[in-house]
C-alpha cells in the first residue's frame, strides 16, 4: 500500500509539473514520473515477499525475479542521459525565438487570471545601449 501511495503522489507531482510551461519544471517534473516508473518496475519482481535474488542456498522458488531489477538499472541509466539531454537543451534554447516569447505571454496572461493579480510578461528583447 505504500508503494502504490508513493507512486501516486510521484506521479501527481509530475503532472503537476507538467502544466507549468517552465523548461525546467517539465524536466523535474519527467524526472518525478521516471522514479515512479522505476517503483512500479520494482514492484514487479516481488522483492517484499521473496528472499535475496542470487543465494546458493534458496530454494528457487522462494529467489526474487532479477530481471525487474535488471530493468530498473537500464531505466535509471536512460532516465539520466534523457534528463541530461534536455538541460542540454533547456540552456542552450534560443531566447530570440517568437514562439517562444507568444508561449511566456499567454502563460504570463493565464497566471495572472487564476491568481487574481495581474502581472506583464517580461520583456526578453535585448536593450540597446546608447
Amino acid at each position: 500500500m505504500t508503494l502504490a501511495l508513493t507512486v501516486a503522489i510521484l506521479t501527481a507531482g509530475a503532472v503537476y509539473l507538467f502544466t507549468k510551461r517552465e523548461m525546467l519544471r517539465i524536466i523535474l517534473g519527467f524526472v518525478l514520473l521516471g522514479h515512479a516508473g522505476n517503483l512500479i518496475l520494482f514492484a514487479a519482481g516481488g522483492t517484499d515477499r521473496r528472499t535475496e535474488a542470487f543465494h546458493p542456498s534458496a530454494d528457487p522458488s522462494m529467489m526474487a525475479d532479477p530481471l525487474p531489477q535488471a530493468f530498473v538499472l537500464t531505466a535509471i541509466v536512460i532516465a539520466f542521459s534523457i534528463t541530461v539531454f534536455m538541460l542540454v537543451l533547456a540552456v542552450t534554447g534560443d531566447k530570440t525565438d517568437d514562439t517562444a516569447q507568444k508561449v511566456e505571454e499567454l502563460d504570463v496572461a493565464a497566471e495572472s487570471a487564476s491568481d487574481g493579480v495581474r502581472r506583464t510578461p517580461r520583456n526578453t528583447q535585448p536593450q540597446e545601449r546608447t
